[in-house]
Parts: C-alpha cells; sequence; structure tokens
C-alpha cells in the first residue's frame, strides 16, 4: 500500500460516497466525513470513521477544523429539492477552498453529473436533449453543479480540482471499469454504477493528469 493518507468525504452517505469511504478504508486510508445523520452510515465501517456531523448549509460549519490534517477532499453532494432554489454547493465550495489554501490542502474531486456542463463548454447533442426531456427536473442540481465547476476553472486554479461528469444510474453490480473520455475521444459517455463511479473517482483523484479536467467517464471496452 502507498503511504497512508486521510480523505475528507462529502456525501459519505450517498450511493457513491459509501463506496469511495469503502475503497479508502480498504486499502488502510483513514477517513474524516461530513455527515447530517451519522447513523446512515454502514454499521461494519462506522467505527473506522471519524464523524463530522453537520451540514454544508450549516452557518455554524467550521471548515477550517473540517479540512485540517486532510490529504484528499472528495464530494460527492447533491440534494434535488434544496438545489432547485438555491446553490448550496457552490456556496459551500466557496468557504472550502479557502480553507484548503489556509491548511495547505491541495486536491478536490468534485462529482458533478453528466448533464452538467464543463466551463466554457457545451453538451453533446444526446446529453443535452436528456437534460431537458426525461431529466429536466434535476435542473437545479446541473446549474449549481455548473457554478462550481466555474467558480473552479477562473478562481481556484491554485488547488488541484478535478471535476467527474459522471452518468449515475444507480447501485448494482458491476458494468466493468470506468476510464476518464478525453478530447480526443469525443466526449465518450456511459452510465454507471454508484459503485463503478467510486472506483473511478477514488483512482482519478491520486491521478496527476486529471488534475484542473472536468470530464466524463466511459466503460472500457
Amino acid at each position: 500500500m502507498a503511504s497512508q493518507k486521510t480523505f475528507l468525504v462529502l456525501g459519505a452517505t450517498g450511493g457513491t460516497g459509501k463506496h469511495f469511504v469503502s475503497l479508502a478504508l480498504a486499502d488502510g486510508h483513514k477517513v474524516r466525513a461530513l455527515v447530517r445523520i451519522p447513523s446512515k452510515l454502514p454499521s461494519d465501517k462506522a467505527s473506522q470513521i471519524e464523524v463530522v456531523q453537520g451540514s454544508i448549509t450549516d452557518a455554524t460549519l467550521d471548515t477550517d477544523a473540517l479540512v485540517t490534517g486532510i490529504d484528499y477532499i472528495f464530494s460527492a453532494l447533491g440534494d434535488q429539492n434544496a438545489q432547485r432554489t438555491a446553490k448550496i454547493n457552490t456556496a459551500f465550495v466557496k468557504k472550502l477552498v479557502p480553507s484548503m489554501r489556509k491548511h495547505g490542502v491541495k486536491r478536490f474531486l468534485y462529482q458533478a453529473g453528466g448533464l452538467s456542463r464543463p466551463y466554457g463548454g457545451s453538451l453533446s447533442p444526446i446529453l443535452w436533449t436528456i437534460r431537458y426531456t426525461i431529466a429536466r427536473g434535476f435542473g437545479g442540481q446541473h446549474e449549481d453543479n455548473e457554478a462550481v465547476i466555474e467558480y473552479l476553472a477562473t478562481e481556484a486554479n491554485d488547488i488541484e480540482w478535478v471535476v467527474h461528469r459522471a452518468g449515475i444510474y444507480g447501485d448494482g453490480p458491476s458494468k466493468g471499469t470506468l476510464k476518464r473520455s478525453t478530447a480526443s475521444e469525443g466526449g465518450k459517455f456511459s452510465v454507471a454504477t454508484f459503485g463503478d463511479c467510486a472506483a473511478y473517482s477514488y483512482r482519478t483523484i491520486l491521478e496527476e493528469k486529471a488534475v484542473r479536467t472536468c470530464d466524463l467517464s466511459h466503460y472500457v471496452s
């Protein structure tokens, strides 16, 4: 195993987050998790996790304390109802990044949806159609994600941010290994399981070449 690191996981009780936590712990790393309801953490993992109870919308949340001693931050945040009316992720990331700078935390992987546009880019006709038809109820989440991406790309290039524009469908058996869809590959896109997305993000957060990328992912054929 590589040297032990400490991961801060945001959204640790969600579909992707719980798998990410398991992967990090299995490799002998430490995990700190910000969660609203600690009882939702997997019972077999809870004792191994440093739990910070709270929410990104808490005005009193101490982001300095949250990131102290952290090596990598993984965010799989999403609240469809709250994001209909407010860009809660953007507001939080704008508090988080200054604390990262203050405490020397460089690497941050933000999981956005595959239907969120990269900064300065556009969606393929297929993804655009999906976003504005069957996925139109998630418009607030897409807009919040896009605001986070714009902030990272324009005001936070001194940190090593990575955005995974994931095509998440649900839980289930693994469908294979995801890889990053580079521009030369024409933006390939796969709908993936929570577990496969977590495995991809876990690998990618450690990958130097992924820094300051905002790519889709697809299954290796």
